[in-house]
């Protein structure tokens, strides 16, 4: 059975690390804190160098790793979903008692309770991503409205090359990127879950497991006393960071349950309905706000808008005018 989850809002805020270079044993104390309890051995580790960045999304990590020598990376089980995606060079594994070969087309997965063995061929660099048992496990059951039983059994290796998967490396590498820009919207905790649900969902969606062929049929449109549920909820709340399965759970069905029903009985989105909701929020108060005191940032902040350029892009799309078009009028 999976680790129980956090409670909900628990999640800590987005953080990172960076290391520009440093020794095996300053990498190892780092790897042990955000990934596996790991050794790193090999014939050149007393000259190798790494770099190491790292960021953590509640149950997500992500980081990438630059090897300038030969090492071994050895846990004797994963705690956690583990994926390697090499970005450049290759990786050496042992999965299921065979030697794989990873390149920048290629992911290796390990799944909870699997030992880990990698041997990056310096110079190379991979991008590393851990995620909690409990949380792709509970993301796959609100995605199908049940409970899983057991270890999701995520294929040894995934092609990257093309396809679904090929699109969900491109979010990995996307957070990546993000990763030396301080201003980055993947600081921000709302846009933060929201990112680590996409990814999570994205790789159920993208990969072969025993649930793959149920997750991907047409789901049953929720019933209009459900919706309403969730209508009531936004409406009454419509500031809170809600996620869809957060809003799935509201309802009490699967989240493809939600999104069919949003789209037959409202003919679009949860997250959509949400988002006009808000706007209609931040309409109604910079309407009657004081231009003096209050803020366009301030107001889009109010009703859960984290990014201002988006908000007033939006904005002017709903009304006709600007955020700040409607504050001045107000005066």
């Amino acid at each position: 059975m999976p680790d129980a989850a956090p409670a909900a809002g628990s999640a800590p805020a987005p953080g990172t690390v960076y290391f520009d270079s440093v020794g095996v044993h300053q990498a190892r104390d780092v790897l042990n804190r955000f990934f596996h309890p790991v050794s790193v051995g090999g014939p050149e580790c007393g000259e190798a160098r790494m770099a190491v960045e790292v960021i953590q999304l509640g149950p997500l990590t992500v980081g990438h790793l630059t090897f300038g020598g030969r090492v071994t990376l050895a846990a004797p089980r994963a705690d956690a979903y583990h994926l390697t995606l090499p970005t450049a060079g290759r990786v050496l594994a042992r999965r299921n008692g065979r030697e794989v070969t990873a390149g920048p087309s290629t992911a290796l997965t390990f799944r909870p309770g699997d030992p880990v063995h990698l041997r990056p061929q310096a110079p190379s660099a991979e991008i590393d991503v851990r995620i909690e048992r409990w949380a792709l496990e509970n993301e796959l059951a609100a995605l199908l409205g049940h409970p899983v039983e057991g270890t999701i059994d995520l294929p040894p290796v995934v092609d990257l090359s093309g396809g679904p998967a090929h699109s969900w490396s491109r979010l990995i590498r996307l957070l990546h990127d993000e990763l030396e820009h301080e201003t980055s919207l993947i600081h921000q905790p709302m846009i933060a879950e929201h990112l680590c649900s996409s990814v999570l969902s994205g790789l159920l969606l993208s990969v072969p497991h025993r649930y793959h062929d149920e997750l991907v049929t047409p789901a049953a449109a929720g019933p209009p006393r459900a919706i309403r549920r969730v209508l009531d909820a936004i409406h009454a709340e419509p500031d809170r960071p809600f996620t869809v399965a957060g809003l799935a759970r509201v309802a009490g069905m699967s989240v493809r349950s939600l999104q069919e029903g949003f789209r037959r009985h409202l003919g679009c989105t949860p997250m959509a309905f949400l988002q006009q909701t808000r706007l209609d929020r931040a309409h109604e108060t910079l309407r009657h706000a004081d231009p003096a005191v209050v803020t366009v940032a301030a107001v889009a902040h109010r009703w859960g808008f984290a990014h201002l350029g988006r908000f007033a892009s939006a904005y002017r799309a709903r009304f006709g005018v600007s955020p700040s078009e409607t504050l001045r009028r107000a005066a």
